[in-house]
C-alpha cells in the first residue's frame, strides 16, 4: 500500500404490448389478461405469444419423449405477461414491450438525466472526490498516469483527462461522467423486458431513475454507480442475445463489462454474485424438471444440451456451422472487454509511444492487464483491509438502504415473494437471479469493504429494483382490477400505497441531491465538507489568481485527543506534485488541494511544533488551520476575515483566514 494512503484511503468516521393507441392506459399496451381473471398474476397464464419461439426461446423440436425443452426454465424465463406481437427494433423483431412502453422509458431516462446534472457543481467536493481529483488534474498537467488501486480503476482520470482539454475544469465537470453514466441506467431496463410485464419495465426504469441513493451517487465523482451500470448493461446485453438471438449484443456485453472493470475492482463481486446467481438458477430448472417426473441426469445430459443444439441451429444451416457463429461472436466479446481493459489500463505515454512500435505490443498489454491485476492482489485481496467486525457492517448497510432506497427495499419484499408463490411455477428466472444477486451483494459488501461507506448500498439497490419493479407492478395491476370491480376500499390502499412511495421518493431525493448536512449521515459518507465552504474558496481563488508568492499556509496542528496524529503539515510540497505526496499529513488537507491546485495557488505549510508568533510572522494572504488552533492564530492576524466551516459530517471545523487588503486588491485586479 502506497504510504500516502490510510487503510481504502478513505478517512473512517470516529467512532407491451404493441398497443400504442391513443386510450392506452398510462402504462401503455393492453394488459394480456382480463382484469378481474383471478390468474392475471400467474406467469403462466395464458398468454398470446406464449409459443412463439423467438420470444420465451421455445425450440422447434422438443423431444417426444417428454424432455425439456428452453421453455421449461432451462436457459429460458417463463412467459411474462406482456402485449401482444413483437415490435421491431433497429430492423430486427424485440420480444415484449411495445413502443408505448419505450417511449416512457426513454422520458424516463430524460428525467433521470436532468434530476443529476441540475445543479451538479453545487455541492462542495467530498474528500474522496478531492482526491481523486486532484490526481486527474497532475495527470491532465504531465501526461503521466499508471493504475494506481487505492484510488481505483482508471475509467475516471482517462475519461476526465479527456473532459478537462474541452472544458475548463470544475466540480460540475469532473462528476458529470458519473451524472451521464448513472442518468442512463434506466435504458437498461428494455434489455430485459422479454422477461417482465410492459409496467415492470416501466416500474424498474423509475426505480433505477430515481432511488435516492442511486440519484446522490450518480451526483459524486466516485466509481460505485459507474461499475454497477455498465455490470447491469453487460448482464443486460447477454440476456438480450439470449431472448432474441442477436449475437452482437454479445460485443455489447463484453465491453460493458471491461468497463466495469476499468471504473473499479469490485467488477469481480459482480461475477461472483452472477455466477452464485446462476447455480442457484439452474437449482430452480431442476428441481422443477424432477418435480414433473425428469431425472436430473436427463436434464443436465439430455434436455439440455437438445436445447443448446436447437438454439445453435438458428444461426447457421447446420449446428457446427451455428455453433462456429456463435463462438465467433463470443470471441468478439471477450476482445471488446480485453481492448477496454488495455485502452484504459495501459500506462501514459507508454500507450501512444507504442502504437507505432509493435515490438511494444506484448510488454503494453502485460502492463495493462498483469500488472494491474498483481497490483490490485497486493493492495485489495492480500492485504488487511477486511479485518473488521462483521455485524456493525452489515448494520451500517441496512441502515444506508433502508433511509436512502426504503421504497426499493420494500417493494422488493413484496416483488419477491408474489413472484415466488403467486404463479404455478415459481419465481421467474430473472427475478430470481437479481433477488439473489441483490441478497449476494447484501451479505458479501460488509465482508468486501473496508470502511462503513454508504456507497456501498448501491450495489445491493441496483438488482433489488429488479424484484422492486415486480412489485410495484403487481401493485399496479391490483389496483386496475379494483377499480375495474368498483373495490373503493382496495383502490384507496393501492393508491395510497403507490403515492407514498413517490411522495417518499421525491422527498427523500430534495432532502439529500446536495445535502452537506449531519442529520442525512446514514447516506451521507462521514467526510463530507459543508457546502459554505464555497464561499471561502471563491475568496481564495480570487487571491491565488493576482497575488506573487505563497498564497495559502496550512498551518500544521495534531488532533488534541491524539498527539501523535499530524494534521495539514507537509515537509516537502513539492512531493504532492507526483504520487504518492510525502507525508506526514497531506491527506488530511482534502478535499482542498482539488481547488487549490486548479487554482494555481502556492502552498506551503508549518510545523505542528512552531509556535503561532513565528508561524504567522510573514503570513500569506490566506491561512487554513483547524477550528481549535483559531483562538491561538486569531491575534496575530490582524486584518484578516476569518470564516469557520465544517470540514466533516461532524467533529472537525477549519478555518480560514483572508487577508482583507489582499482581498480587494486582487477583486479590483479582477475588475480592471
Amino acid at each position: 500500500m502506497d504510504p500516502e494512503d490510510p487503510p481504502d484511503g478513505e478517512p473512517s468516521t470516529p467512532s407491451a404490448a404493441a398497443g400504442d393507441s391513443a386510450d392506452d392506459g398510462p402504462i401503455g399496451g393492453d394488459d394480456s389478461t382480463d382484469a378481474t381473471d383471478p390468474g392475471a398474476d400467474d406467469p403462466d397464464a395464458d398468454d398470446p405469444d406464449a409459443d412463439d419461439p423467438f420470444v420465451y426461446g421455445a425450440v422447434d423440436d422438443a423431444d417426444d419423449d417428454g424432455g425439456a425443452d428452453v421453455g421449461d426454465g432451462i436457459v429460458a424465463d417463463d412467459p411474462p405477461e406482456t402485449g401482444s406481437g413483437l415490435v421491431s427494433v433497429a430492423g430486427r423483431s424485440w420480444p415484449g414491450a411495445g413502443a408505448g412502453t419505450l417511449r416512457y422509458v426513454l422520458v424516463v431516462t430524460a428525467l433521470a438525466l436532468a434530476v443529476r446534472l441540475v445543479g451538479l457543481g453545487t455541492r462542495v467536493f467530498h474528500w474522496d472526490e478531492g482526491r481523486v481529483g486532484y490526481w486527474i488534474l497532475r495527470y491532465h498537467e504531465t501526461g503521466s498516469f499508471s493504475y494506481r488501486p487505492i484510488i481505483h480503476g482508471p475509467f475516471l482520470p482517462i475519461v476526465n483527462d479527456y473532459l478537462f482539454a474541452v472544458v475548463p475544469a470544475s466540480d460540475f465537470a469532473a462528476r458529470l461522467p458519473v451524472a451521464l453514466v448513472g442518468g442512463l441506467l434506466p435504458l437498461a431496463a428494455l434489455l430485459f423486458r422479454a422477461r417482465l410485464r410492459d409496467e415492470e419495465v416501466v416500474a424498474l426504469s423509475l426505480l433505477l431513475a430515481a432511488s435516492p441513493l442511486v440519484v446522490y451517487y450518480s451526483r459524486f465523482m466516485r466509481s460505485d454507480v459507474l461499475v454497477a451500470v455498465f455490470a447491469t448493461f453487460a448482464l443486460g446485453f447477454a440476456v438480450l442475445a439470449i431472448d432474441t438471438g442477436r449475437l452482437g449484443a454479445l460485443v455489447a456485453a463484453g465491453a460493458s463489462l471491461g468497463l466495469a472493470f476499468t471504473a473499479k475492482e469490485n467488477a469481480l463481486l459482480y461475477l461472483a454474485c452472477f455466477a452464485g446467481a446462476g447455480v442457484l438458477l439452474l437449482d430452480h430448472c431442476l428441481v422443477r424438471a424432477t418435480a414433473g417426473g425428469r431425472s436430473v441426469r436427463g436434464v443436465l445430459f439430455g434436455d439440455a444440451p437438445r436445447t443448446v443444439a436447437a438454439r445453435l441451429r438458428r444461426h447457421g444451416r447446420s449446428l457446427p456451422a451455428g455453433a462456429g457463429v456463435v463462438a465467433a461472436h463470443l470471441a468478439l466479446g471477450v476482445l471488446a472487454f480485453f481492448a477496454v481493459v488495455v485502452f484504459f489500463y495501459a500506462p501514459r505515454p507508454d500507450l501512444w509511444q507504442a502504437l507505432g512500435t509493435p515490438g511494444a505490443w506484448p510488454g503494453l498489454v502485460e502492463s495493462a492487464t498483469v500488472e494491474p491485476a498483481e497490483q490490485f492482489y497486493d493492495t485489495w485481496a492480500s492485504g488487511d483491509h477486511q479485518s473488521h467486525d462483521y455485524l456493525p457492517y452489515l448494520y451500517d448497510l441496512l441502515e444506508t438502504i433502508a433511509y436512502g432506497s426504503p421504497v426499493v427495499l420494500a417493494f422488493a419484499v413484496v416483488g419477491a415473494f408474489v413472484d415466488r408463490y403467486a404463479g404455478r411455477r415459481g419465481f421467474r428466472g430473472l427475478v430470481a437471479f437479481a433477488t439473489y444477486w441483490g441478497v449476494a451483494s447484501l451479505v458479501g459488501y460488509p465482508i468486501a469493504t473496508d470502511i462503513r461507506a454508504p456507497w456501498a448500498a448501491v450495489h445491493v439497490v441496483v438488482p433489488l429494483a429488479i424484484p422492486a419493479a415486480v412489485g410495484i407492478g403487481f401493485v399496479y395491476r391490483a389496483l386496475g382490477r379494483a377499480a375495474d370491480q368498483a373495490d373503493a376500499v382496495s383502490v384507496a390502499l393501492a393508491g395510497l400505497l403507490l403515492l407514498a412511495a413517490a411522495t417518499g421518493t421525491v422527498a427523500a431525493n430534495a432532502a439529500y441531491v446536495d445535502s452537506t448536512d449531519e442529520s442525512n449521515g446514514e447516506v451521507l459518507q462521514w467526510a463530507q465538507p459543508g457546502n459554505d465552504l464555497k464561499a471561502s474558496l471563491a475568496d481564495v481563488e480570487t487571491v491565488a489568481r493576482h497575488n506573487e508568492g505563497t498564497d495559502v499556509l496550512f498551518y500544521g496542528t495534531t488532533e488534541p485527543s491524539n498527539s501523535d496524529n499530524v494534521l495539514f503539515y507537509v515537509r516537502d510540497e513539492s512531493s504532492a506534485l507526483e504520487p504518492p505526496p510525502g507525508g506526514p499529513a497531506w491527506h488530511s488537507r482534502l478535499p482542498l488541494p482539488w481547488y487549490l491546485e486548479r487554482y494555481g495557488a502556492t502552498v506551503n505549510s508549518t510545523p505542528p511544533d512552531m509556535e503561532a508568533a513565528r508561524a504567522m510572522a510573514d503570513a500569506p494572504p490566506v491561512v487554513i488551520a483547524y477550528a481549535w488552533d483559531r483562538g491561538e492564530l486569531a491575534p496575530h492576524l490582524d486584518g484578516y476575515r476569518v470564516r469557520e466551516h465544517p470540514f466533516k459530517l461532524w467533529g472537525e471545523n477549519v478555518v480560514v483566514f483572508v487577508d482583507e487588503s489582499a482581498l480587494r486588491e486582487a477583486e479590483a485586479a479582477q475588475r480592471g
